[in-house]
């Protein structure tokens, strides 16, 4: 038999999953690999996006790839600690409060002193990790508008948008609500990439 959950295996769950999100791998790697510094660069971001503008597709993939799965492991992590309890939901909450707190380690990194990526990446490795058809279906999403619109701002926030709406049809609740939540959190830190499209400076996927 399981233990009851109680708050601080939940704490610790999200403290976990800060700190594996909190790893700025775009920083890293661009100041390892070209020595630049991201921050400095475009709009300062530390996600892919910008790391293809400052130091071209291979370094931007590698970016891509790690900060997706940040996201993955965070939710293993999490449904593992409080996979201890025999109830199944609570293992599943735990991963996506886990996954929830890789993203905001992304977002607000405390070795950049809280200013980090927009999370997209971590959202949709999380997303693949607690339920993989939705964040399969989320990526499919964000690669077709990415084609079609040529701008990586558009192309996320349709797939965040989108993520808790296939939730809801998979009849997944407590994954729905939580997506929801990343989602408004994704669109918060686009704000600036909004009002750039809303003017037309927007720079298109590569530029």
């Amino acid at each position: 038999m399981g233990i009851e959950p109680n708050l601080s295996f939940f704490i610790l769950v999200v403290m976990c999953g800060y700190f594996v999100g909190s790893i700025p791998f775009g920083f890293l790697i661009t100041k390892l690999f070209s020595s630049n510094d991201i921050r400095k660069t475009g709009s300062g971001n530390i996600g892919a996006t910008n790391v293809l503008r400052s130091s071209g597709p291979l370094l931007a993939v590698i970016t891509l790839i790690l900060d997706a799965g940040k996201g993955f492991i965070a939710v293993i992590i999490g449904t593992n600690i409080i996979g201890i309890y025999s109830i199944q939901e609570a293992s599943q909450i735990g991963g996506l409060i886990a996954g929830a707190g890789s993203v905001l380690g992304h977002n607000f990194p405390l070795w950049l002193r809280f200013n980090g990526g927009k999370g997209v990446a971590t959202t949709l490795g999380m997303m693949i990790s607690s339920v993989p058809l939705v964040g399969f279906m989320a990526c499919v999403i964000w690669i077709c508008m990415a084609i079609i619109f040529r701008y990586s701002s558009v192309a996320a926030l349709i797939a965040l948008a989108t993520s808790p709406i296939f939730a809801l049809i998979l009849g997944m609740k407590n994954p729905a609500l939580m997506f929801l939540a990343l989602a408004i959190l994704g669109w918060v830190r686009h704000w600036s990439n909004i009002n750039r499209l809303i003017k037309g400076d927007e720079p298109h996927i590569g530029k």
